[in-house]
């Protein structure tokens, strides 16, 4: 029999305990936030990340802004950019639970969900919950575990809960999946179909660092990790109520409404692209443009915010037609034309 506190205890058991620091700022945000507060809170964990992530502000604010979306990060880039690196800071700065889950082919879902194992003292089985059960975790090279176990991640990923021995458990909030796949070494990998592809908010690119910030993380690095010497800006609890804060009271008029419908139908009708965005990207673009008008101080959403994550949001949801690869056609060109092509409202006012 699985315990009654079965779907709350991961969180606890693998939440560090909130130091003094967390608990001075969490004030401003405690009770009934205001747009000041969030962007107040929004802009002190990007400036505590980017303490580590030198030179890589706008891929912090869009990853921050996917947590506060409730929103899932796929990171394509080389090997040694810091994607790990960012997923341990904003845990820290946030004082959120993390996990890292090394893909490899003999990789179970049970591996990532969990399993029950007997207790031979109590002669029945207990559910132990896997790295999947934490606040920020951390899929590095997904591409490489098999499909079996990349499709345990769907559910988890969609709905926020794990069905393991016909008992459901709710994961810990916020619970957001930032997954890695590197662009060299395909062979042996398992490619990922279009429908998991669609469960993420964002796809981002570290990509490398300026020669003056790497030289500044090369020395910095030299000796410690930054990182081990980051402290906590805020914590989940007060996380929680800015993800509600954004959706509940930022507002979208119906002008910038049709707006993102129609950059979404303009994927569909490009005649370079096979296949367009679906409606989930829709319902992705106005969740992260709320939190970037929210992060700005502002209560409407405006055709700026729009635009700001029309690629993140958009590139990995389209397919070129074959001709158009062809023709050295790449996704970012086709999606700056569709994007040229759809007009912003002139009035933001419903």
């Amino acid at each position: 029999m699985v315990p009654p506190a079965a779907t709350a205890s991961p969180q606890r058991a693998t939440r560090r305990t909130s130091n003094s620091s967390a608990k001075a700022t969490r004030s401003s945000t405690a009770g009934k936030p205001t747009v000041g507060d969030f962007a107040k809170a929004f802009d002190a964990i990007v400036d505590n990340v980017t303490k580590v992530i030198r030179g890589k502000e706008e891929v912090v604010r869009l990853s921050l802004a996917a947590v506060m979306c409730e929103g899932h990060v796929l990171f394509e880039d080389l090997p040694g950019t810091g994607k790990s690196m960012l997923a341990r800071a904003l845990s820290v700065s946030m004082n959120a639970s993390n996990a890292r889950v090394q893909c490899t082919p003999d990789l179970l879902p049970g591996d990532i969900t969990g399993s029950s194992i007997l207790d031979q003292r109590k002669g029945e089985f207990e559910f132990k919950p896997g790295p999947i059960f934490n606040s920020i975790l951390l899929v590095d090279e997904i591409n490489r575990a098999s499909p079996k176990t990349q499709s345990a991640l769907l559910e988890a990923m969609a709905e926020r809960r794990v069905t393991a021995d016909g008992r459901t458990y709710d994961l810990p909030r916020p619970f957001v999946v930032l997954a890695t796949q590197n662009p060299i070494e395909q062979g042996g990998t398992f490619p990922l179909p279009e429908a998991q592809v669609d469960r993420f908010l964002f796809k981002l690119s570290m990509g490398y660092l300026s020669r003056d910030n790497e030289l500044d993380v090369m020395f910095e690095n030299g000796v410690d990790l930054p990182i081990d010497e980051l402290t906590p800006v805020t914590d989940t609890d007060d996380v929680s109520d800015l993800i509600r804060y954004a959706a509940t009271n930022v507002q979208t008029s119906k002008e910038v409404g049709y707006y993102i419908v129609d950059l979404i139908h303009g994927t569909r009708s490009d005649p370079a692209i096979a296949v367009g965005a679906s409606p989930r990207a829709s319902i992705a673009m106005l969740k992260a443009s709320r939190v970037l008008a929210a992060s700005d101080g502002r209560l409407e959403v405006y055709p700026d915010d729009v635009r700001a994550i029309a690629s993140a949001v958009l590139a990995h949801r389209i397919v070129l037609k074959p001709e158009a690869v062809l023709r050295g056609e790449g996704v970012h060109g086709a999606l700056d034309r569709v994007v040229g092509a759809v007009k912003p409202p002139l009035s933001v006012r419903s």
